[in-house]
């Protein structure tokens, strides 16, 4: 992408795992030392149990806020817009069958 310059430093939640909760969809996001990849894992919703490891991209927004996005192993697409300190994430996302969802909710600390 034009204009677009690779992040040169470590994702700052690297090494920390996050819950989400858009209430029809809960998950745990590990995101792993190495600053460049994640786990998932749904824990609540149509596909609990369901996770996955993939590498992501991220963007740092005024204040809190990050943009974080990556592709599922089964094709799906996923952008968070997710605010640490404010504790709220929004994500949109596209699933295989080319189903598009918008989702906000809440954002904390896992101590899982």
């Amino acid at each position: 992408m034009a204009g677009v310059h690779p992040i040169t430093t470590i994702f700052p939640h690297a090494g920390h795992s996050f819950e989400v909760d858009y209430g029809s969809l809960k998950a745990i996001n590990a995101y792993h030392a190495d600053g460049r990849s994640m786990t998932y894992t749904i824990t609540g919703g149509a596909t609990d149990g369901a996770t996955g490891t993939v590498e992501y991209e991220w963007r740092h927004l005024p204040g809190g806020c990050f943009v974080i996005s990556w592709q599922e192993g089964d094709g799906a697409t996923v952008t968070h817009l997710d605010d640490f300190d404010a504790q709220r994430s929004l994500t949109f996302y596209t699933t295989p069958d080319r189903q598009f969802y918008r989702l906000e909710g809440s954002l904390k600390l896992s101590t899982i």
